[in-house]
């Protein structure tokens, strides 16, 4: 793992509070341009509530990283805009290889994917030709082309679990939270490549459980990409999606949740009764206390969003995803295992799964 990561050179627009006229005038602007392209907008539940409830209201898709580039796939439109990181926008074109994919900006990215260099992973493979690899979505077309199977966080425990009645040893990349969580949940020999979620790796757990002590009645909802004692502390533990479909399920009415604190303008929308907590990434005297946030997510706006679209409709093709065909298509081997499996288990990407202290078993 890279002990340095490259952040954003300035500051992201969509955390400098926009006056509500300012921001209505770059709604109106981005869906006469998404009209004009023809072009449907895939948004992560992670960006910009504004992005989200552009996705939503113009026919799009608000999900996670896999069912945007499901959907993206399977929409009619021909131009597909991916509001998230790099990874995403690649995954989309790997299953849609023939539609123009677009993002708000090519430079947002993620720790997990630049913290697993395909060099050097392809090298670490080599080294280990006796396992299995298999490779966390978020990670580059080139670390996808390398794998034999890509997971997502819904799919992993499902997928370690087949490998390892098969008697599969497995090489896991890139996030280490993630792969010793699978690990403990299957008792599968893996080895770990050591990697991380810049924002799931900051939430403390001495801090969860004084915050827990607060609100005793509280469900905690954990990312398995945070540390093993966050994680053990919670009462479900799934991806964005199935941490969602806690908050809708359960019949508590107050929430600690540590993932990106994104997810909660979707929480927030769809439980508006309910009330959600950010899980804390400092202790006392820190100038934030919960500061839960991709700062490449972040990178995502409005005014971004509408100025890629216009550009683009003019034939401007500098925020366009491209991936090398041949590149592509040894990429999208793994991807199509991955569905082919969950298809034939009737396991759905996005389904609910729980873990945690309420006694809720694995999915």
């Amino acid at each position: 793992m890279q002990s340095l990561m490259p952040f954003p050179k300035k500051m992201p627009e969509s955390i400098v509070v926009q006056p509500a006229a300012e921001r209505t005038a770059l709604v109106e602007r981005a869906k006469a341009a998404l009209r004009s392209l023809d072009a449907v907008l895939v948004a992560h539940y992670y960006v910009d509530g504004a992005l989200q409830d552009l996705a939503d209201a113009t026919g799009g898709c608000v999900a996670d990283s896999l069912e945007m580039a499901r959907f993206g796939r399977d929409h009619p439109a021909q131009t597909l805009v991916v509001a998230g990181v790099r990874f995403m926008g690649e995954t989309a074109k790997i299953l849609s290889p023939e539609k123009r994919v677009l993002m708000p900006t090519l430079e947002a990215t993620c720790s997990l994917d630049l913290g697993c260099p395909a060099e050097e992973f392809d090298a670490f493979c080599n080294q280990h030709p006796d396992r299995t690899v298999v490779v966390y979505a978020n990670t580059s077309a080139a670390v996808k082309a390398r794998a034999d199977w890509v997971t997502t966080s819904s799919t992993g425990l499902d997928i370690v679990r087949h490998l390892h009645a098969q008697g599969e040893k497995i090489l896991w990349a890139p996030d280490v939270h993630l792969g010793r969580y699978l690990q403990e949940q299957t008792g599968a020999d893996m080895l770990l490549w050591n990697g991380s979620c810049i924002v799931h790796d900051e939430f403390k757990a001495v801090e969860l459980e004084l915050l827990r002590r607060e609100h005793p009645r509280a469900k905690v909802l954990v990312h398995p990409e945070s540390p093993a004692a966050v994680i053990a502390q919670a009462d479900v533990v799934g991806s964005t999606t199935q941490l969602l479909q806690a908050a809708q399920r359960l019949e508590a009415d107050e929430f600690i949740v540590a993932t990106d604190n994104g997810i909660l303008h979707k929480m927030r929308q769809t439980q508006p009764h309910k009330s959600f907590l950010e899980a804390p990434t400092a202790g006392v005297g820190a100038t934030c206390k919960s500061c839960a946030h991709c700062p490449w997510m972040a990178m995502n706006s409005l005014g971004q969003l509408a100025a890629t679209l216009e550009t683009a409709r003019q034939g401007d093709g500098s925020q366009e995803i491209r991936v090398d065909r041949d590149l592509a298509q040894r990429a999208r081997r793994p991807i199509d295992r991955m569905l082919a499996f969950a298809a034939a288990r009737k396991v759905a990407p996005s389904s609910f799964a729980t873990l945690g202290a309420q006694g809720m078993g694995p999915a």
